[in-house]
């Protein structure tokens, strides 16, 4: 029964895919989009579709209102269609395809033994390869890197139906690379790595010096979609993106515990860096949260419809004159009387940033929060930091509800998760307590979507393999 059930599962999925002929990789620096109104535009007709279905349905559990949940989780047969979620995303990041159209990488292998020659079946094979991958994770596992995990191009990590843990040396790196998704994993626990070689692909390996130990390094690098993840704990950064990086949303996510959240922009005198274009959507900034969520340099940041809880010195922050649209964001002030300011103009003085564009539009101000604006108020000026049609910000909780991974120990609303096994190897979860972290919590498993990974292994007899082909 079991067997034929199996069979089944497989020629549902195999008739999803449609395989990709040639990877084009585009290693290039990347640039700006060129139409941010059409971008807004496109964004604005998504966002008031799903608030419009959800008002319709309002029996169904599914709709959130929420466009990018609402675009993949509300069909019942998503695991037999994981790669639709790369049309799912909007902001500045949408044409992020990760591993669309390329083949699925099961990760078998939890260990990270050799950043220069890594064994097949771990994470570090998959996201070094030339073609587009798709990447799964048939079981829970805990990935303890030794040093950072550099990726190549055209890769989506796609965590869900498992509990995923990155942690470790230097994190994920994605440098002069484009079209990458992260989704649905845990990275915490990054610290800083290098002194030592490093592959990059499976044509290169070379020297890396010390990393800064982020959760994500997003360096020269466009087209990135960073979505229902959960970071804290990190050394340095938990998202910093940098050295002409644009076309990134960073969506979904729930990050806690952490000093220095977000930074976007090298410096203040990188003139690339102007041209970046950040989405910054649906997060929820949550406990024990310092500063940088995001400090900006240069560039044009949109910050739409985010759950701003706690912080300790200020919640948006910047320097060389970077335009800051936001809108539709609830801002918590913490109990401190002299941190209730949202923003904070960094080493700069007051007759040189008062020119600069920020604005708040629709944000929701608790417990004292207040946003100083500057700048220019006419449209036209955020045009190019306008990405999402913001909604009502007392959409906020519907918004956010189901930030992070999803399924975790906040109660996402999930009731079709169940637990699913834990990693047998080096990696299991309960490794030790040098990684633990209270906010990550545990996930629950989606038993259709485990169910047709183990059937694509023992159909194909590849346990120990990586490709399914």
């Amino acid at each position: 029964m079991f067997k034929t059930i199996c069979i089944l599962l497989i020629i549902s999925v195999l008739s999803s895919f449609s395989q990709l002929g040639t990877a084009m990789l585009n290693l290039t620096l990347p640039g700006t989009h060129p139409d941010p109104d059409a971008v807004a535009h496109e964004v604005h007709r998504k966002v008031n579709a799903s608030i419009a279905r959800r008002e319709m349905l309002s029996g169904s559990a599914c709709m959130t209102g929420n466009p990018i949940d609402d675009c993949w989780k509300c069909d019942p047969e998503w695991p037999n269609n994981r790669q639709r979620l790369a049309d799912c995303a909007i902001g500045f990041g949408q044409y992020a395809k990760g591993g669309k159209g390329g083949e699925f990488y099961v990760v078998t292998d939890s260990s990270d033994d050799d950043a220069v020659t890594p064994k097949p079946g771990t994470l570090r094979y998959g996201v070094i390869k030339n073609e587009p991958l798709w990447i799964v994770f048939p079981s829970n596992m805990m990935i303890k890197l030794k040093q950072e995990l550099i990726f190549n191009s055209y890769k989506t990590i796609d965590g869900r139906g498992a509990d995923v843990h990155i942690v470790g040396g230097g994190c994920i790196t994605l440098q002069f690379i484009s079209n990458v998704i992260i989704h649905n994993i845990h990275i915490h626990h990054c610290h800083p790595s290098g002194n030592t070689n490093v592959r990059s692909s499976p044509e290169h390996f070379g020297y890396r010096t010390m990393s800064d130990g982020d959760g994500i390094s997003i360096f020269g690098s466009k087209d990135i979609w960073v979505d229902h993840c959960t970071l804290s704990h990190c050394k340095d950064g938990l998202i910093d993106a940098v050295m002409g990086s644009t076309g990134i949303t960073i969506s979904n996510n729930f990050m806690s515990h952490h000093n220095e959240v977000m930074l976007l922009g090298h410096s203040d005198d990188y003139l690339p860096d102007s041209g970046m274009q950040v989405t910054i959507a649906f997060n929820h900034f949550g406990e024990k949260l310092v500063q940088r969520m995001p400090r900006c340099r240069r560039g044009y940041i949109h910050v739409v419809n985010n759950d701003f809880t706690e912080w300790e010195m200020y919640a948006i922050g910047g320097s060389g004159e970077p335009t800051i649209n936001s809108q539709g964001n609830r801002y918590f002030a913490p109990i401190n009387p002299f941190a209730k300011e949202v923003t904070k103009r960094v080493e700069t003085e007051q007759n040189k940033w008062k020119g600069w564009n920020w604005r708040s539009e629709g944000d929701v101000m608790v417990n004292g929060a207040f946003f100083v604006t500057s700048g220019d108020t006419l449209e036209v000026k955020y045009e190019k930091a306008y990405s999402v049609e913001p909604q009502s910000a007392d959409r906020i909780v519907l918004l956010t509800m189901n930030s992070g991974v999803l399924g975790n120990a906040r109660d996402n609303n999930l009731g079709m998760w169940s637990r699913g096994p834990s990693s047998n190897s080096d990696g299991v979860l309960d490794s030790g307590p040098d990684y633990t972290d209270d906010m990550s919590g545990s996930a629950r498993v989606l038993p259709s979507s485990f169910t047709i990974v183990m059937c694509f292994l023992l159909s194909y007899r590849v346990l120990p393999l990586t490709i399914i082909q």
